[in-house]
């Protein structure tokens, strides 16, 4: 029997020499399947006989014969050599991914940040085209450490927006936004008489909302794009209230003086329904941008790919329809713009 330490030494082209000697029956002819020497074949096969415990090829006249154990070891050697080419070719590597039929589950996790209708049109979109998939859609909060999390594979991909996304994960950037304030249709920066008062002092004084920060992982909390940002320009604002339901806000925001930061393809997503008001933010910030990121233990996946490119596609969809809405002029319930 091969011990631990010369089976830990088998080679898979070993077994390709194995499976060639069998079929061949023949040193001379294995070698010039295997476009090898017949030394060297002649070597494998001493190196073979010891693994096995058997000579697997006895003279028998002017030919060669193969004994029981070879015989037994055929299906085996081929069964191993097929399996290793599914595992590692690039052939099967290339046979891709099969919506239509696969009943894969697909665990994403997004920050509620996004245009409302995001996540939803993600859905709808993988379950039109994949109707047999599972998805499972998990929020992201300051318990939720998304990093430890994808590098366990317990989740496919994150969605969310970061100034400097963690480095050590692949990225892909979906969409950019303005930053923007949210206030109540009455909040007295909509009066027209205060438009040209609305300035970074007056804004920093304000009573603000803001989302809980995210997990990052070792390093704890994020303060969050917003936060991060006003202290690298040395300021400070006064957050009121700190919610983790970032859906609920613009309701708090319509029967309170509160103000809420962030993307102006959210905030469109309520001026309508609500007595709200977009206003431009008199602070400058850089523009807000959303990514997917993934980690290296599903970057070569075929089902990976897929599903970024189905989150990657809606993000283009509304991110268009985002930058048209912010071509046209100004209307009412855009107050205190530039």
């Amino acid at each position: 029997m091969t011990d631990r330490a010369d089976f830990d030494k088998i080679e898979l082209y070993l077994i390709r020499v194995l499976k060639t000697l069998i079929t061949e029956r023949s040193v001379s002819r294995a070698a010039m399947r295997l476009q090898s020497t017949q030394p060297a074949v002649s070597a494998q096969l001493k190196k073979l006989r010891a693994l096995t415990g058997d000579p697997l090829l006895v003279r028998a006249g002017n030919n060669m014969a193969l004994t029981e154990t070879a015989l037994r070891l055929l299906d085996p050697a081929t069964r191993l050599l097929q399996d290793a080419d599914r595992l590692f070719s690039p052939r099967s590597r290339q046979r891709g991914f099969d919506p239509l039929s696969s009943t894969a589950t697909f665990r994403v996790a997004a920050s509620d940040y996004l245009d409302p209708l995001f996540l939803p049109e993600v859905v709808a979109q993988i379950k039109h085209l994949a109707p047999q998939v599972r998805l499972e859609m998990l929020p992201l909060s300051s318990e939720y450490d998304y990093r430890r999390s994808l590098a366990a594979g317990q989740v496919d991909l994150v969605i969310g927006n970061w100034l400097k996304p963690p480095e050590e994960l692949h990225l892909g950037r979906l969409m950019s936004d303005e930053i923007v304030c949210l206030v109540a249709e009455d909040h007295p920066v909509v009066r027209s008489s205060a438009t040209r008062a609305w300035t970074i002092e007056r804004y920093l004084a304000c009573e603000h909302v803001a989302p809980m920060p995210l997990h990052t992982g070792l390093e704890g909390a994020s303060p969050g794009v917003i936060e991060e940002h006003l202290a690298s320009l040395n300021l400070k604002r006064d957050v009121m209230v700190k919610s983790t339901h970032f859906s609920l806000i613009p309701l708090m925001v319509a029967q309170s003086l509160l103000v809420l930061t962030t993307g102006r393809l959210f905030c469109s997503r309520y001026v309508d329904n609500l007595p709200v008001r977009i206003v431009r933010c008199p602070v400058p910030f850089p523009a807000l941008t959303y990514y997917q990121l993934w980690h290296d233990l599903t970057h070569a996946s075929a089902s990976g790919r897929w599903l970024r490119e189905q989150v990657r596609d809606v993000a283009g969809k509304l991110g268009s329809h985002g930058m048209l809405q912010r071509t046209r002029p100004a209307r009412n319930n855009d107050a205190a713009t530039h």
